[in-house]
């Protein structure tokens, strides 16, 4: 399975929980203790077991484009798709 993670702009996120819903591991919570500069609760994640695939719904999701995945594809899989 492929693993993926990925970063958050706290700054421009808006706290709309969107990618929070979106997300079908789970990974993403809101902040509840820190705002930003502009005052709202930003969007973070928290993923200690690596369960992130990097599926970019939660990027998709995200209508202020806070969000940048990235995803690393296992080798084997990678060659598969390749043709000769």
């Amino acid at each position: 399975m492929a693993k993926g993670r990925i970063e958050i702009s706290e700054h421009n996120c808006k706290g709309c929980t969107l990618c929070t819903i979106a997300c079908p591991q789970g990974v993403i919570v809101m902040s509840t203790d820190r705002p930003n500069a502009k005052g709202y609760y930003p969007a973070m994640l928290v993923d200690p077991e690596g369960k992130c695939t990097g599926c970019a719904l939660c990027a998709v999701a995200c209508p202020d484009v806070c969000i940048t995945v990235y995803r690393q594809v296992p080798a084997r899989a990678a060659r598969a798709g390749a043709s000769v």
